[in-house]
């Protein structure tokens, strides 16, 4: 039988425990990882179908979390619709080919996923047999904001200069790249519940860059239509919109549509619950360098954590980031335990 307390917590159902997943959970701080990720580039294991559901599924065996998320990447389906990626090691993420203009937006296609990215898929498919039933799965896309930012300035950035020139000074070409965006994303999403995907997370990675207002108009109505969108097309299954260093603009992302909000670590969660008010659950939040803490010292932070979530209409435990490649495994299993017999014993 499936342990469905994610899921539960999803829907803002009573849990018998607080169930506890990681983002990047799947990673580098992991020895079974590397062990894979030794036979691939890191886009060809995304592209491994076998590969990736294996590495999906390490963590939910050395660690016992109570969801596994789909191994891949939020920048795949920007090379399906078109434009060249590649990945360098300490530089992260490279567009050789970055859209800045007009012609740029006019190159890039909406694929059909199954098409396009049928290797994510066929991943899914693997995972719904090998989990067996285990815990849920959840798949995931990026945010059309933060995609624009990564297509714009090229790769990753630091002040996102491009991305905030073309908003000001070329509003129409940027809303005519998030339309691109928003539509590859609503089809991407869909087929990947279609596939077997149990819920399924939206990263707003770069949200968080954004004033208020500038949110409100260049980044939040897309997300909004991508859930609107999904949930008159029928998927039924919850959605998580996590806007990172987005404490700011909780009173607009309580809007989305979204079923959980993911946090990161710089807000209470009796505070975010205070303004995102009933009916939406709540994830986070713990700062992923709190996982190099003494035993004492976490458990203090974790007990802190679950009674502030208590607050909320649900609570699922995880980390304010992804999880560091620094991190040992044990530490990190050591968190998911405790969350696990604290909440078991009441404090949740």
């Amino acid at each position: 039988m499936i342990n469905d307390t994610f899921l539960k917590a999803c829907r803002g159902e009573k849990t018998d425990y607080t169930p506890v997943w990681l983002m990047r959970q799947a990673g580098r701080y992991l020895p079974q990882y590397q062990a894979v990720r030794s036979r691939f580039t890191f886009l060809e294991l995304c592209k491994t179908p076998e590969a990736a559901a294996e590495v999906t599924i390490q963590p939910v065996d050395i660690l016992g979390v109570d969801a596994a998320i789909l191994f891949s990447d939020i920048l795949v389906p920007l090379e399906a619709m078109g434009t060249p990626l590649e990945f360098h090691e300490k530089r992260g993420p490279v567009f050789p080919e970055p859209v800045r203009d007009q012609a740029g937006v006019a190159r890039l296609n909406v694929p059909d996923p199954e098409e396009k990215l049928r290797y994510v898929l066929d991943t899914i498919r693997i995972l719904r047999r090998e989990l067996a039933g285990k815990v849920p799965l959840i798949g995931f896309s990026g945010a059309p904001f933060t995609l624009a930012t990564y297509l714009i300035e090229g790769g990753s950035s630091r002040q996102f200069l491009l991305t905030k020139k073309m908003m000001y000074t070329a509003p129409e070409l940027y809303a005519a790249l998030l339309d691109k965006l928003t539509d590859c994303t609503i089809l991407y999403l869909k087929a990947q519940a279609a596939a077997g995907a149990q819920a399924l997370q939206i990263f707003d990675s770069w949200a968080g860059v954004l004033a208020p207002g500038d949110f409100g108009q260049f980044a939040l109505p897309y997300v909004q239509r991508i859930i609107r969108t999904l949930k008159e097309a029928g998927v039924t299954v919850p959605i998580i919109y996590f806007a990172n260093n987005g404490a700011t603009l909780l009173d607009q992302s309580k809007t989305s549509g979204a079923d959980v909000l993911g946090l990161d670590w710089r807000i209470k969660l009796d505070e975010a619950a205070r303004i995102v008010g009933p009916g939406i659950a709540l994830q986070g939040n713990l700062d992923p360098c709190a996982l190099l803490l003494p035993p004492e010292w976490m458990e203090r932070e974790v007990a802190r954590i679950l009674a502030e979530g208590k607050a909320a209409s649900g609570h699922i435990f995880n980390l304010g980031h992804g999880i560091l490649p620094e991190i040992p495994p044990e530490q990190a299993k050591l968190m998911v335990d405790t969350v696990h017999r604290l909440s078991r014993s009441g404090n949740s």
